[in-house]
C-alpha cells in the first residue's frame, strides 16, 4: 500500500501567523537537543514579504540558545514556507532551504501542526505554553493520518518562561 501525499493548509495569512508561538512537541531534531526546554518560535513578517524566523530555547543545562532564519512563501502555494538559517549572504546557495508545511491550523491561528513533506520533522505549536489533551490529540491524530510517526514525539517542558534578548 502506498503512502498518501503529505498536505499543507489551503489558506495562511502570514500576519496572522506572525508572533510568538510555544513548541508543545515535536519529532527529534539533530540541532535541537531532546531536553532542551521553553522552546519558543516567533514569526515577523518583513516589508519585503518573507518572515523572520527567531526560535529560542533552554538547553539541557539551562543556557538560552537562538537561531534566526528566513521564511519565503512557495508561489501559489500558501501553507507551504521555505525556511534557510544560513547567514543572509549565504542564502544564495542552492539546496539551502528547508520545506516548513503547515498542516492544521485552527481558525483562530492559536495551535498549528507543522512538518516537512518527507516525514522528518514535525512541531505542534500554540500560542500558549499548553494545550489541552483533547487539542494535542485531534492534532496528533492528523499527523499520523498524514503519515508520520510519533514513536519519538517529544514533549519539552514549557513553564511559560522566555528566553530573552538580555539572556542571550
Amino acid at each position: 500500500m502506498s503512502q498518501s501525499a503529505v498536505t499543507s493548509v489551503d489558506a495562511l495569512d502570514l500576519n496572522r501567523y506572525s508572533g510568538l508561538w510555544y513548541e508543545i512537541g515535536r519529532l527529534p531534531l539533530r540541532w535541537e537537543q531532546a531536553e532542551a526546554s521553553d522552546i519558543t518560535a516567533e514569526y515577523t513578517v518583513q516589508d519585503d514579504g518573507s518572515v523572520r524566523v527567531d526560535n529560542r530555547c533552554l538547553d539541557k543545562k539551562g543556557a538560552p540558545s537562538q537561531a534566526l532564519a528566513r521564511a519565503t512563501t512557495v508561489p501559489g502555494r500558501a501553507g507551504r514556507l521555505q525556511v534557510s538559517f544560513l547567514p543572509e549572504l549565504l542564502r544564495w546557495i542552492p539546496f539551502t532551504k528547508g520545506d516548513y508545511w503547515v498542516l492544521k491550523l485552527d481558525e483562530d491561528y492559536s495551535v498549528a501542526l507543522v512538518g516537512t513533506p518527507d516525514r522528518k520533522n514535525l512541531w505542534l505549536l500554540a500560542r500558549e505554553p499548553q494545550v489541552d489533551d483533547a487539542t494535542e490529540a485531534a492534532y496528533l491524530a492528523e499527523a499520523t493520518r498524514q503519515g508520520y510517526d510519533l514513536t519519538q514525539w517529544i514533549r519539552p517542558t514549557q513553564s511559560g518562561r522566555r528566553v530573552t534578548d538580555d539572556m542571550l
